[in-house]
């Protein structure tokens, strides 16, 4: 039997813990960690995997009111779970993939059926201890699945890796180099992102060209075997001698097409291919749903999280930082923070 974490049993807890006095509270605290990764299956469910300690933990939700107490993926000696590093979920047919990586730079694939245990470990990057930063992606469509990640170079900098399984996470082809910065390294410390749709895959990533480190978009019409040309989001630059770290969202909509939001300088952007970019506000750490081919944002501005509906209302939601934000159904959203080593979630109206 399922056993589910009660709204009324946290809300005065969240009041105290979450939000500043005289705001009214908009969020709950599900779970203590680090580092949610967020994904919806074919049902509206909500699956969420983060980090504690070593600990690969995982929850979810069929309504985004309940949350099913969480449970263990694994322990992974020297988990990565901070600062855009922690593990990653995605939905296939039938199963849950999670994707986790160590300090030392191996990254592993777990998988779960729907009434089955987690698997053991299975390595995903071919190079000893390659993805060092930690910082990587995952994406799923069907049976599609694919991990990307920054890459240590032999030398000096990261370079863009991507690896793909086509049987739902249970084998992965060798990982293939996708993007090598014509300046020697991508940004450093950004984390890259990754969105599926039958066999287009498109990869986001922050580059550093000329001194500038602004988001570039890699696409493949063939699951992720070979990419194109790599081609820069909006018109503006920001140049930029340390590392942002700050990676932005990527999601594709309705009719196939990518969308995209990131942060330059202190300003949100959204913005498709061969497009200006349009500001949306000012914060960090932002990410993208499409719902109806209509989008839904959401980012940390002055460590307070805020949403931007359709409509153009904003929300303020609370303390924290790295919003996830979902759609549940066409009607409502999810979004889903970290505050203080414990894990955030809101239910908003559309």
């Amino acid at each position: 039997m399922i056993k589910f974490i009660s709204l009324s049993a946290y809300i005065l807890f969240s009041f105290l813990t979450v939000f500043p006095k005289n705001n009214q509270p908009k969020g709950l605290i599900i779970a203590n960690g680090q580092m949610p990764s967020m994904s919806r299956d074919i049902n509206n469910t909500i699956h969420i995997v983060y980090g504690s300690g070593d600990s690969i933990l995982y929850i979810s939700s069929k309504n985004g009111k309940t949350f099913t107490i969480p449970s263990l993926v694994a322990v992974l000696s020297k988990l990565q779970a901070s600062a855009m590093r922690g593990p990653q979920i995605a939905c296939v047919e039938g199963a849950l993939v999670v994707t986790a990586c160590t300090s030392q730079g191996n990254i592993y694939c777990y998988k779960k059926g729907l009434s089955e245990k987690w698997t053991d470990a299975q390595r995903i990057n071919n190079r000893d201890e390659s993805a060092k930063e930690g910082l990587m992606a995952l994406g799923a469509d069907g049976l599609n699945v694919y991990a990307i990640w920054l890459g240590v170079k032999s030398t000096k900098g990261q370079n863009v890796y991507g690896s793909k399984s086509i049987d739902g996470g249970k084998t992965w082809i060798k990982d293939i180099l996708v993007y090598v910065s014509p300046d020697g390294t991508v940004c450093e410390c950004c984390k890259p992102s990754v969105a599926i749709k039958g066999n287009k895959v498109y990869v986001m990533f922050r580059n550093f060209i000329s001194g500038n480190r602004d988001l570039y978009l890699i696409e493949s019409g063939d699951t992720g075997k070979t990419f194109g040309k790599a081609k820069k989001l909006g018109n503006g630059s920001w140049k930029l001698s340390g590392c942002p770290m700050d990676g932005g969202g990527l999601v594709i909509d309705k009719n196939g097409n990518p969308e995209s939001v990131w942060r330059r300088e202190g300003k949100i952007y959204s913005a498709i291919p061969d497009k200006p970019e349009k500001e949306i506000g000012k914060g960090r750490g932002c990410s993208i749903e499409s719902l109806m081919n209509k989008s839904i944002y959401a980012w940390s501005e002055n460590g307070i999280v805020t949403v931007l509906k359709p409509d153009g209302m904003i929300i303020q939601l609370g303390k924290g930082n790295l919003p996830l934000i979902k759609a549940i159904n066409e009607k409502q959203v999810i979004c889903v923070w970290e505050n203080e080593k414990q894990i955030c979630e809101a239910l908003l109206e559309l």
